[in-house]
């Protein structure tokens, strides 16, 4: 029987501390991942790039957030690139910035305006800030339910499913229905 070199066991036992279940949020591989499916609108393209660099920079990208960012995000609660900033356009044809953070949203309009979306982790509930002004929007029950505070200061409770999202949209739209037609 062939003795085992204390250096490989010495390997092994480090490299074990990888994997105790404490599983990060992979945010700069993740981020990686999305510009390389999407870097251009040609799929193949992207393909190709993907099998050129891929392999080394996806492996950097992991290697990074497994040592480093996970770590940072293990010991204090949060990676610093989980937070991110997009531009969308409104219904309006108008562009708004959304930045991602890890308690909720904030929307900043065109004309500087800026609205959040906020969850509340003790309430369980998502609340809207727009001037100062705080609005509970939803939370959610521990029966399984929801309870919706509308525009008329009434509450409706529905269950969480598309019978419930129809409930909602029924109590706030009335018979304005819309449909898309392709």
């Amino acid at each position: 029987m062939k003795k085992i070199n204390l250096s490989v066991v010495a390997i092994l036992l480090a490299s074990s501390l990888m994997y105790t279940s404490c599983v990060g949020s992979y945010s700069l591989f993740n981020k990686y991942a999305k510009w390389q499916t999407h870097m251009t609108s040609n799929k193949y393209v992207n393909g190709i790039v993907g099998i050129l660099i891929g392999w080394f920079v996806g492996g950097i990208c992991l290697f990074v957030d497994e040592l480093v960012l996970n770590t940072i995000e293990f010991w204090s609660g949060s990676n610093p690139l989980a937070d991110s900033t997009t531009t969308i356009k409104g219904q309006d044809g108008r562009l708004y910035t959304v930045k991602t953070s890890r308690q909720g949203y904030e929307i900043i309009a065109p004309t500087g305006e800026i609205t959040k979306l906020i969850h509340d982790e003790k309430a369980d509930s998502w609340s809207m800030v727009q001037n100062g002004e705080v609005k509970e929007i939803f939370h959610y029950n521990a029966d399984g339910t929801v309870t919706a505070n509308l525009q008329n200061g009434k509450q409706l409770t529905v269950s969480q499913d598309e019978a419930g999202l129809n409930q909602v949209r029924q109590a706030v739209l009335g018979d304005e229905q819309f449909f898309a037609l392709r």
